[in-house]
C-alpha cells in the first residue's frame, strides 16, 4: 500500500530487454533507500513494482509484459522521469489516501492552463472508470493522490499547487500526455457491498440507475 504522496522524482537508467518482460533500472534520486532490501515495494508513476536489486542511488525491478501494456510504463525510455514512493509503514503519515498500486486505466491530458500560480488540468478517463470519480473525491494520477474538482462524463478537473508541481512529474504534462489511473478502492468496495448477494453471480453488471432505483435509491 501507499499514500499518492510522491517522495522523490527519479529517472529512468536503463532499460534491459529480458524475453517480452523489461528489466528497469532507476536512479532513485533524492529518494532514501537506507535500510531498502530486495523484495520490497516501490511505487514507479503509480505501478507497484518490486525492487529486485539495489544499488547505490538506484534500485531494478522486472516489469511482466502485462504492466507494460495496461499502464505507461511500457513507454518509457532513458532519461524518462518517474514520481517514486516507498511502500507505507504502520507509522507512515497518510497524508493523502489508500493507494494500492494497481492502475485501473489510463486517462489523457486534454487540457493544461495556468491559474494564478497553480495548474489547472483537464483529464479523459476510461468510460469504465467514470462511475468511481466524484467531485472532492481522491483519484490517483501516476501515484500522485490528488482531489478532484470538478467532473464532467469521463473527464475530470484537477487543481495543481506549486509544490506538487515541484515536487511530482506533474509539471512535465501538456495536451495528450498518457497518465496511470488509480480510483479510490473505497469506492470500488462500496460498488461491491451495494450489489450484495448479485456480487457473486458470473454476469452481474454493476451499479446502473435501473439498479438503484430497484433497490430503492433512486425515485
Amino acid at each position: 500500500m501507499f499514500t499518492g504522496i510522491i517522495q522523490a522524482i527519479g529517472t529512468v537508467a536503463n532499460l534491459e530487454q529480458r524475453g517480452g518482460d523489461v528489466r528497469l533500472c532507476i536512479n532513485a534520486g533524492k529518494l532514501d533507500l537506507e535500510g531498502a532490501n530486495p523484495g520490497d515495494s516501490i511505487a514507479v508513476n503509480g505501478v507497484c513494482l518490486t525492487a529486485v536489486e539495489l544499488a547505490g542511488d538506484g534500485f531494478a525491478a522486472d516489469v511482466s509484459h502485462e504492466t507494460l501494456s495496461l499502464t505507461t510504463l511500457g513507454g518509457l525510455r532513458a532519461a524518462t522521469p518517474v514520481n517514486l514512493e516507498k511502500a507505507l509503514t504502520l507509522s507512515t503519515p497518510l497524508g493523502g489516501h489508500l493507494v494500492s498500486g494497481h492502475v485501473d486505466g489510463l486517462g489523457r491530458v486534454l487540457e493544461r492552463r495556468d491559474d494564478a500560480r497553480s495548474v489547472r488540468l483537464r483529464i479523459e478517463a476510461p468510460e469504465e472508470l467514470a462511475r468511481y470519480i466524484a467531485p472532492k473525491g481522491s483519484i490517483c494520477v501516476d501515484g500522485t493522490s490528488l482531489t478532484v474538482n470538478e467532473v464532467a462524463g469521463r473527464v475530470f478537473g484537477l487543481n495543481i499547487v506549486p509544490h506538487t508541481l515541484q515536487e511530482t512529474i506533474i509539471d512535465g504534462y501538456r495536451a495528450g500526455t498518457a497518465v496511470n489511473l488509480e480510483v479510490d478502492l473505497i469506492a470500488r468496495y462500496l460498488e461491491r457491498l451495494l450489489l450484495g448477494e448479485k456480487a457473486g453471480c458470473a454476469n452481474a453488471a454493476g451499479i446502473s440507475r435501473a439498479f438503484l432505483a430497484e433497490h430503492g435509491f433512486l425515485k
